[in-house]
């Protein structure tokens, strides 16, 4: 009975282990899968580092994608740090690399749809959205944050209800602080009548915005971004 217990307590102990070591694993992994993108920021940097105090983009491809962003804001100096495919957990985990060096006087904010459709419970993406305003605030406490909602992508659909909650609790968080933080809902105007995304806004992927829909956000984005960059909200 004692050997029985011994063999059972060392067979636990290496099913722990290697559990972590595979978590340990899967953790390089994602930083690995970032690497050529934040790798080629840090060289852009290099080359020649962006103005300080100006206005960041930081998220996933749809900033990304974004490829009239400078264009389609021609009064304000952008940074763009879209990264494909980001989770808000790595926003945070690139953000000594992405965000701080900038010391940005205004944030603009679009992560958390990759993550839901990537399986993780609302409730986890909510508390990395809570770490990356927490980290801004320490680090950043004169700058201010724009926070895009999750977008109504039809090829996620099936998301739309995690969606729609994530929403919601991230526009809850930005009303504690109505001086540096905001919450813009871009989910409205990319829907119609009946809460179903307009078709004509995105690319064939059905998750990427076209011309159209990127005018949609800018005109959107347009008035907070200014008031922003005045100091208020």
């Amino acid at each position: 009975m004692i050997n029985l217990l011994k063999k059972f307590t060392v067979i636990l102990v290496l099913f722990v282990s290697l559990t972590a070591t595979v978590a340990a694993q899967t953790e390089y992994k994602r930083d690995a899968l970032w690497a050529k993108e934040i790798n080629a920021f840090a060289a852009a940097d290099k080359k020649e580092f962006p103005k300080r105090g100006k206005i960041l983009f930081v998220g996933s491809s749809s900033f990304r994608a974004w490829r009239t962003l400078r264009e389609d804001f021609p009064d304000f100096y952008i940074i763009n740090r879209g990264f494909g495919g980001a989770h808000l957990e790595d926003v945070n985990f690139y953000a000594n690399q992405i965000v701080f060096p900038y010391k940005p006087k205004l944030i603009v904010l679009y992560a958390g749809e990759n993550d839901i459709a990537a399986g993780k419970p609302v409730d986890a993406v909510f508390n990395d959205f809570k770490t990356f305003v927490a980290s801004v605030e320490k680090n950043l406490p004169k700058s201010r944050l724009i926070v895009v909602s999750v977008k109504p992508s039809p090829a996620r659909r099936e998301f739309a209800a995690k969606y729609k909650q994530l929403n919601a609790l991230m526009k809850t968080e930005t009303e504690r602080d109505k001086k540096h933080l905001i919450f813009v809902d871009v989910w409205t105007p990319m829907t119609d009548g009946d809460d179903e995304p307009k078709k004509d806004i995105f690319l064939g992927d059905k998750i990427h915005l076209n011309r159209k829909g990127y005018e949609i956000w800018r005109e959107t984005l347009l008035p907070f971004i200014e008031t922003g960059w005045k100091g208020k909200f």
